[in-house]
C-alpha cells in the first residue's frame, strides 16, 4: 500500500467529470474533494504528505498542522495561495504549472475581441427574442459591427499568450503594437502603456499581477485612449482599478470592456461593473479548455514525481 496522502482540495473546477485521477493514484491514497475552504481545508490537510490544491488557500497554519507534507502542487500558474516561506522554513515543494492555457487564452481573448467588433452574441439573443421576425428590414445589427482589417490591437505584456493573441489578430489584417517591461528582440513596435493606450482600437491585458502593477489600469490611462476603442482583460482582475472603469463605461468616454477576470471571484452582486451594457463578462474560463486543462494535469502529475524522486520541477519557493 502506498504511503503517500494526496488531499485533492478542490479538484472540480480542473476536472468536473471529463478527465481522470488515474495518474495520480499511482503515488498514493487521493483524498478528493470538490472544494474547500479554509475551515475545512485545514482539517482535510493534516495527514497529506501531497496536496493539491487550485485556489484553496494553503495557509501557514495548514502547512505547521500537516507534520508529514512533502509537495504542495498548485495545479495553476499563479501560486499567491501558498504561503511560499512557511513550505520554504520546511523544505516542502511548491510546484506549479508554468504554461497551459497559452492557445485557450489566447483564443478567449480573440473570441471577446470579435464580439465587440461582430456582436454575434449580442444579435443572437436578439433573433432568439423575436427580434428579426418583427423587423421591417430584412437585415440588422444591434450595434454597429467593425471590419478589424488595419486597426491597431495593442498588447500589454508580450509574454506567450500576447504572442500567440498577436498571430491570431494578424491573421485578420490588424496592426499589432506592445507594451512590456522592456522590449522584446525581433518585436518591433514597442511603445509605452500610456502610448499604446492612445494609438490603440483595441487593449488586450496579458500580463501577470505583482504589488507594482495592481490597478495601473486607472483614470490616468483610460483617460488616454480613444472613445471607439475597447479594452480587453484575460489576465487578472486587479490590474485594472475597477471603479474607474465602470466611470469610464458609464460615461462612454471608451466604447466598451471585454473581461473575462475581476478583482473579487466569485464578484458581489452588486460589482460595479455587472450589468452594464457595454461591458461583456465572462466567469474566468478562458483557462478552461479540455485541452488546457489535460496539460495542468499531466505536469501537476510529473511535478509530484519529480519532487518524490527528490528531483523537483517547476518550483517556486
Amino acid at each position: 500500500m502506498n504511503k503517500e496522502v494526496i488531499v485533492i482540495t478542490d479538484g472540480f473546477t480542473l476536472n468536473p467529470g471529463d478527465l481522470s485521477w488515474s495518474a495520480l493514484e499511482t503515488h498514493g491514497g487521493i483524498k478528493y474533494f470538490d472544494r474547500s475552504n479554509p475551515r475545512e481545508a485545514l482539517d482535510r490537510c493534516r495527514d497529506a504528505t501531497i496536496i493539491v490544491t487550485n485556489k484553496t488557500p494553503v495557509s501557514k497554519e495548514i502547512i505547521d498542522q500537516a507534520p508529514n507534507l512533502k509537495v504542495i502542487a498548485v495545479t495553476a500558474t499563479g501560486y499567491n495561495i501558498v504561503d511560499v516561506d512557511a513550505a520554504r522554513a520546511r523544505n516542502i515543494s511548491v510546484c506549479n504549472v508554468p504554461e497551459y492555457g497559452t492557445y485557450s487564452v489566447a483564443q478567449h481573448a480573440m473570441a471577446l475581441l470579435l464580439e465587440l467588433s461582430n456582436h454575434v452574441g449580442l444579435n443572437a439573443q436578439s433573433v432568439m427574442k423575436g427580434g428579426w421576425s418583427s423587423s421591417p428590414d430584412f437585415s440588422y445589427s444591434k450595434k454597429p459591427i467593425i471590419e478589424l482589417l488595419d486597426k491597431t490591437l495593442g498588447i500589454i505584456g508580450l509574454g506567450r499568450i500576447g504572442k500567440q493573441l498577436s498571430v491570431m489578430a494578424g491573421a485578420f489584417g490588424m496592426q499589432v503594437i506592445y507594451s512590456s517591461r522592456k522590449p522584446k528582440v525581433g518585436w518591433p513596435h514597442y511603445y509605452s502603456d500610456e502610448e499604446l493606450f492612445e494609438k490603440s482600437d483595441f487593449i488586450s491585458i496579458h500580463c501577470p499581477l505583482t504589488k507594482e502593477n495592481a490597478g495601473f489600469v486607472n483614470q490616468r490611462l483610460l483617460s488616454r485612449m480613444k472613445p471607439t476603442a475597447y479594452l480587453i482583460n484575460t489576465s487578472r482582475g486587479a490590474l485594472i482599478h475597477e471603479p474607474d472603469l465602470a466611470d469610464a463605461l458609464r460615461s462612454n468616454r471608451i466604447a466598451g470592456a471585454a473581461l473575462d477576470v475581476l478583482s473579487t471571484e466569485p464578484p458581489p452582486a452588486d460589482h460595479p461593473l455587472i450589468g452594464l451594457a457595454n461591458c461583456i463578462i465572462t466567469p474566468h474560463n478562458a483557462w478552461l479548455s479540455r485541452e488546457a486543462r489535460e496539460r495542468i494535469l499531466h505536469v501537476t502529475v510529473q511535478n509530484i514525481q519529480q519532487a518524490l524522486k527528490g528531483a523537483p520541477q517547476n518550483v517556486v519557493n
